[in-house]
């Protein structure tokens, strides 16, 4: 039952008549004051529906037809609104005007002869089959557009919204509008129909008018007044809403807002619909080749769209997208002008690095220069219609190739310069260079060993600084230095070489003594080759040792001229001949069957490595060969008592490559140097290509010399023995085992040398015995 009342409530209508200054141009101006505006705005709000040209010069045809109907109003069709009340209804809009003949300039003759004020005052509207208006564009197209009657043919007049125009209205005197008005306003208050007086063109409003208007609305029982503009879809809607509320008591009492506040808040509304479209355009136009129709397709569901398109228009929406479009173009012709501009330099560089060829060139001859260039083709390329950024090109994303117009720009102009600039300093900074190479030359304040701190007061000048840093200077002094202290010392050796006989004296392996020194320092003092070297003490001093060592111990190793030393060219000029066996043969050859040699270096102290290293000669042919087990062996021993890190001690030479060692101690004293020396050979081949002397078989011997029956020293020096045996990992005799042959058993392993304790046959057992006699060796055991 509720429901079926709620459905029988039916939604009020009221019929609102627009009224003001009508007729021809002498009497209106040549414009109107905006009535078919304000009812167009209210009737279609639309930005896109609402058109601000509306004539009243029509043909006799357009007159007579079912729009116009051959009367001086229009019926501009049915509205319904949810007022400030939230109550919704229906409003009928009437525009009451004065249509003229284009040809006579004058009112068109209809079915009603009254003049316009008593015409508009009428509250009882009749037109059969009258059709909705639209625009002026629908006059003589009817069937173009939607075809609507007014309801009935006949409307009833509930109230009226008298318009009253505040602009600079052209050939308009607005005094003589506003006696219009009040002419007009005397008619319709004989109605006794609300009144609301509306004030047009407010966008451009001058204030008089607005003040003038307001006066008059005063003065006739305090008219209310709204402000508005159509245009811009200010206070249209309030203008009716009031009309209404005027019509109907029962609804609630409408709050006018003053034109500016209300022009502020449709703004702002604006602004953010516009910012929120933007947003849409940004989100999803990503390649300014975009075009609108597409694009407008894709957002029409949008509402960031719809809003926008409802209060600008689509025209201002695609002005914006365009814009968009173009800002997008813009940045990427941008970036390719960037890459094109950070290749040019390259591009210089590569077609003309020479200075001499483009220093007096400007850019307009340099670029016919580069025309010439074999390569100029691989760095541009010539459009047929430029400039390049309003062609193709800018999507040709593959042809990376610079365009050559962009030549004729101010940044490639500026970039020539830069070129030029560049090269001239280039140029400098190497004339800097070689005038300060010049001035360490010739200078006699620069002498070897001096510090660079010491020496640049003497050397370094203002136009150094300018065009170089310190730090370059600093680089080519230290290359100066090294040359001149590798001369000098090379003066040096030659000096030596002059006064030989001044290490006659000296005794075998025997350094010399401070007072030998002193000597040899105050024969060499007074000469120049030995004063080059005064800030070069220690080096100075290290080249008389070596010297020294050299004199007793002549091989190409000590050779002061190591590596241009004669023998060890004609050394690697012979091993150049034959095929040599790389690196991992070697590491392997101690466990190759037919191998034919063995290199032993046999380790230790006070004459231990070199008495056994005779002994074992000792039993072998004059060529240094053996046969065991019906196979010949040559065996090359390598005897070291000294400092292994001396080229003369040292475990392999470019000829020697050891297979094992054997390493003898009879002492503390001689088993620490057994253990330093292993330790200095594994660290000079650490990080090097051919370091297998760190996994060198090696065998720590104990040797008991005859007469030696300490047991309780002989244990501790087995036990030190063992100890130093498990850190070497290697294999430990004493003086229980079955002599120093077993060593080279293990060495070898089982297919050169046999492990039979037992044996006492061939030069394994000579050798223990020979040893025996010099070392009283007991009984053997390995441990």
């Amino acid at each position: 039952m509720m429901m079926a009342r709620k459905q029988d409530v039916r939604i009020p209508t009221y019929n609102i008549s627009v009224v003001g200054l009508s007729g021809t141009e002498k009497e209106k101006g040549q414009c109107g004051i905006g009535k078919s505006c304000l009812c167009n705005r209210f009737v279609r709000p639309s930005a896109d529906e609402f058109h601000l040209d509306h004539t009243s010069v029509l043909s006799t045809s357009d007159f007579g037809g079912r729009v116009v109907n051959n009367d001086h109003f229009l019926y501009w069709g049915e509205v319904s609104r949810s007022l400030e009340d939230c109550v919704e209804c229906k409003m009928h809009i009437v525009e009451q005007t004065e249509f003229i003949d284009d040809q006579t300039f004058q009112p068109h003759r209809s079915t009603a002869l009254q003049p316009y004020i008593k015409r508009a005052a009428a509250t009882k509207l009749a037109s059969a089959e009258k059709l909705m208006y639209f625009c002026t564009d629908q006059l003589g197209l009817e069937q173009d557009f939607e075809q609507k009657q007014m309801p009935d043919g006949k409307l009833l007049i509930d109230g009226f919204l008298l318009g009253i125009d505040v602009s600079r209205g052209m050939n308009r005197n607005f005094d003589d509008q506003l006696k219009f008005v009040s002419n007009l306003y005397n008619q319709l208050a004989k109605t006794k129909k609300p009144i609301v007086v509306v004030l047009t063109k407010c966008d451009e409003g001058v204030e008089r008018y607005i003040r003038d208007a307001h006066t008059f609305a005063l003065s006739k029982k305090n008219l209310q007044v709204v402000e508005t503009s159509a245009r811009s879809n200010v206070n249209v809607d309030l203008a009716f809403s009031t009309l209404v509320q005027l019509i109907d008591k029962s609804r609630g009492k409408t709050k006018i807002i003053p034109y500016f506040e209300a022009l502020k808040q449709q703004s702002q509304q604006i602004a953010t619909a516009k910012d929120k479209y933007e947003w849409l355009v940004s989100r999803i136009v990503k390649n300014h080749n975009e075009n609108w129709l597409s694009v407008s397709r894709k957002m029409q569901a949008s509402p960031e769209y719809q809003d926008y398109v409802y209060l600008e228009g689509t025209q201002k929406a695609k002005k914006l997208f365009l814009q968009h479009i173009h800002r997008l173009k813009h940045e990427h012709i941008e970036r390719r002008r960037k890459l094109y501009l950070a290749a040019l330099p390259l591009a210089f560089e590569a077609l003309i690095p020479n200075l001499d060829e483009i220093d007096h060139l400007s850019c307009i001859k340099a670029k016919k220069l580069l025309e010439t260039k074999p390569e100029f083709l691989k760095w541009f390329v010539v459009l047929e219609e430029t400039p390049w950024d309003a062609t193709s090109h800018i999507d040709n994303m593959e042809n990376e190739r610079i365009p050559f117009d962009l030549m004729d720009t101010v940044p490639a102009e500026q970039l020539y310069e830069a070129h030029l600039e560049k090269l001239r300093n280039e140029r400098k900074r190497a004339e800097m260079r070689r005038a300060f190479k010049e001035n360490l030359e010739t200078s006699p304040f620069i002498t070897p060993g001096k510090p660079w701190e010491e020496a640049r007061s003497f050397i370094m000048n203002e136009d150094f600084y300018q065009w170089l840093e310190e730090s370059v200077y600093m680089d080519i002094y230290g290359k100066h230095q090294k040359q001149i202290i590798d001369k000098a010392k090379e003066e040096f050796q030659e000096l030596l070489l002059e006064y030989s006989e001044l290490f006659y004296e000296l005794e075998l392996d025997a350094k010399p003594s401070k007072e030998k020194m002193g000597v040899i320092q105050d024969v060499l003092g007074e000469e120049q080759r030995f004063k080059a070297l005064q800030k070069l003490q220690a080096e100075r001093d290290a080249l008389i040792l070596k010297h020294i060592h050299f004199v007793y111990h002549p091989t190409k190793e000590t050779c002061p001229s190591c590596p241009a030393c004669v023998d060890a060219k004609i050394e690697h000029l012979i091993s150049s001949r034959f095929i040599r066996p790389s690196d991992r043969n070697q590491k392997n050859s101690l466990s190759d069957p037919n191998i034919d040699r063995i290199n032993l270096v046999i380790l230790g102290k006070d004459g231990l490595a070199r008495e056994l290293a005779n002994e074992i000669r000792a039993l072998c042919t004059n060529d240094d060969k053996y046969v065991i087990d019906g196979k010949m062996y040559e065996l090359s021993l390598r005897p070291i008592e000294g400092n292994v890190r001396l080229p003369v001690n040292s475990f392999q030479t470019p000829t020697f490559q050891p297979h094992g060692c054997l390493c003898l101690y009879n002492s503390k004293e001689s088993l620490s140097y057994v253990v330093e020396s292993i330790e200095k050979s594994r660290e000079s081949t650490l990080g090097r290509r051919d370091n297998h002397l760190v996994h060198l078989p090696l065998t720590l011997i104990l040797v008991n010399k005859r007469g030696d029956t300490s047991g309780e020293t002989l244990h501790s020096l087995i036990q030190q023995g063992q100890q130093i045996a498990s850190k070497l990992q290697c294999v430990f005799l004493d003086p229980a085992s079955a002599g120093i042959a077993s060593s080279l058993s293990w060495l070898r392993g089982p297919h050169l040398f046999k492990s039979n304790k037992n044996d006492t046959s061939g030069p394994r057992a000579a050798a223990c015995q020979k040893s025996v006699s010099l070392y009283p060796l007991e009984s053997v055991s390995r441990r």
